[in-house]
């Protein structure tokens, strides 16, 4: 269980780069709610049908998202052929969308997509891209005369790492761009456009050694969002500093049943003043504990023979922000290198703006 120079390097880097990225921030921006609320989304149908959990399984490219440390464990696929058992680098492609806030009848959607690679010697490296389409709006005078249409739209890329630094314990990070385009510039006004960065930084522990724990428990940590405010012409906003806690057990595994439980809570660490004002990073790490109540998801996830998943979970929120309550069911089935999962909102308000929401997702592995 030694550590290589490979995770040294890693180790003595990570604190460069998150000084590099929340450090410089302008401490006496203004700012009013959080902006940018679609990287806060989860992406994919698999974690969306068990309640929105992921931050301790993270086991496939989408662990960009959910804890990028899962990269980490992401080294090498095993596959069966005449010859025995073979080991091919790990390539992944994830692809998800998902029309949004269906309620609204409007032209909303959610897509994201994510290329995953272990390198040798190196770790496992994945770049993603999310996409929010926020629709189409009219443009009109003081007398409501249309005077044209325009679209507005929010993505963020981002290049993620992780690797092992011990045979249990993996650390990732996430670095991101992030753009919202809310409004294009017209006549002599000028665009409503928002430009910022974004650090997510992770740990998983999948503890080998740990009498009747092992292989089955898992632990995770991801802090997301570290960043500067994002400037929409005259006002700032912060961006969704999020931490992320989860647990996942394996409740019975064997040769065709495989059955696990996870547990996810987030707190959002934006605090707000009554002025409007909000504090910034690195601030409102430690003043955002000050906001009341945790996001809490629980979810279940059962596999038949390696091929068809079923899953279920449940969603709550604190009231403070928004006390959104729902159930989620999910399913997927696995075909070669191809799996397709679905998930479905069920929110105890049927006029909820997020009730019936479907989300597709498909993983690819690339042999």
């Amino acid at each position: 269980m030694s550590i290589n120079c490979k995770h040294l390097f890693f180790a003595i880097a990570m604190p460069l780069v998150v000084s590099l990225v929340i450090l410089p921030i302008n401490l006496f921006s203004q700012a009013g709610g959080s902006s940018v609320p679609f990287l806060r989304i989860s992406p994919d149908a698999r974690s969306s049908g068990m309640g929105e959990t992921g931050t301790a399984i993270a086991d496939n490219a989408n662990a960009v998202y959910w804890n990028p440390a899962g990269l980490g464990f992401l080294d090498y696929f095993s596959y069966g052929n005449d010859f025995g058992e073979e080991a091919v680098p790990y390539r992944q492609i994830s692809l998800a969308f998902s029309p949004w806030l269906p309620q609204f009848k409007a032209d909303l959607y959610y897509s994201y997509g994510t290329y995953a690679q272990y390198i040798e010697d190196v770790g496992t490296v994945a770049f993603n891209l999310m996409y929010m389409n926020l629709g189409t709006f009219k443009r009109t005078d003081i007398m409501g005369n249309v005077l044209g249409e325009f679209r507005s739209n929010e993505f963020a890329v981002s290049i993620a790492y992780g690797t092992k630094i011990t045979e249990d314990l993996a650390l990732g990070a996430n670095l991101k761009y992030i753009r919202s385009n809310l409004t294009p510039a017209y006549n002599n006004q000028a665009a409503s456009v928002g430009n910022s960065a974004g650090l997510d930084i992770g740990l998983l522990w999948k503890p080998s050694h740990l009498g009747p724990l092992e292989d089955k428990l898992a632990l995770g940590f991801n802090l997301q969002n570290l960043g500067p405010k994002i400037t929409y012409i005259s006002e700032s906003d912060p961006i969704p500093t999020n931490l992320k806690l989860g647990l996942a057990y394996t409740l019975f595994k064997d040769e065709f049943n495989d059955l696990k439980v996870a547990i996810d809570f987030q707190k959002l660490l934006v605090k707000r003043d009554t002025l409007g004002g909000s504090d910034p990073v690195p601030v409102s790490l430690v003043t955002g504990w000050e906001n009341p109540g945790l996001e809490t998801s629980i979810g279940l996830e059962y596999w038949y023979e390696k091929i068809i998943a079923i899953r279920g979970g449940y969603y709550t929120e604190p009231s403070n922000l928004g006390g959104r309550q729902f159930w989620n069911l999910g399913a997927g089935v696995r075909y070669k290198i191809f799996q397709l999962d679905f998930g479905y909102i069920l929110t105890i308000e049927q006029s909820h703006p997020l009730a019936n929401t479907m989300r597709f997702s498909l993983l690819v592995d690339w042999r």
